[in-house]
């Protein structure tokens, strides 16, 4: 950044949910932060394939008048993984996501789990999308949240495009912008080990946690928190 440069601070932030949810999973972290005074923006991606999340990201981007965080859950990671190179994103926030490098998918991150990893109970592909077994959602996804939130997610899944799955990254936005990382070290979706290797390969700030892949809904808190770190540590040219 030339020196000269006037800068503004980052009080915008965008939320990208992942596969199989919608984005109303961000509510209590969106609460904490409206009430910081943060501008924020919940993208509901239609998950059917990366490039038409791509695009969502960056239409609710184009919409901003200022720098913004953009945060990614899951799958959304390798969303904003591309969106990030958007003008107006000013830092990245990884929570327990993918973090894909340049002609990498979710797929190719997913093909080699570390021995002895949980093996998320995903279904058979029905008409080229995915669901997860009902039955054994809350453990894999949703460990720590009370019986009656894990069973409405299950029974409230977005299907999940194999698409999105096979989109491959053109441009990593980490290698040009800075990134945060929130490891679930409870995860049995994206294994620990593999969030952090990502994180490290990334250049990413980590932060750990005691959490499910839903932290996201359980921990809103510690999720604001570090979203509002990196909007603190993060300037940007006006």
């Amino acid at each position: 950044m030339d020196a000269t440069s006037p800068t503004r601070a980052v009080r915008d932030v965008v939320l990208v949910h992942g596969g199989f949810v919608d984005g109303s999973g961000w509510r209590g972290v969106y609460d904490l932060l409206r009430a910081d005074g943060y501008r924020v923006t919940v993208v509901q991606n239609a998950t059917e394939s990366l490039q038409g999340d791509v695009a969502t990201v960056n239409q609710a981007l184009d919409g901003l008048d200022g720098p913004a965080v953009l945060v990614g859950h899951s799958y959304g990671g390798a969303v904003i993984t591309e969106a990030g190179n958007h003008a107006s994103v000013s830092a990245l926030v990884y929570v327990a996501a993918f973090a894909p490098d340049k002609d990498e998918s979710v797929n190719t991150l997913i093909a080699d789990p570390p021995p002895g990893a949980p093996v998320p109970p995903i279904l058979p592909p029905v008409g080229g999308y995915l669901f997860l077994d009902r039955d054994k959602f809350a453990a894999s996804f949703a460990g720590d949240l009370p019986e009656a939130d894990a069973r409405f997610l299950a029974d409230s899944q977005v299907p999940w495009g194999l698409d999105a799955l096979a989109g491959t990254i053109t441009s990593p936005a980490w290698r040009a912008k800075p990134s945060h990382y929130l490891v679930a070290r409870d995860d049995r979706m994206i294994p620990p080990a593999a969030q952090r290797a990502m994180a490290e390969r990334a250049g990413a700030t980590v932060s750990e946690t005691g959490g499910s892949h839903a932290l996201y809904v359980s921990h809103p808190g510690e999720v604001a928190a570090l979203i509002a770190r990196a909007a603190t540590e993060t300037t940007a040219t006006a």
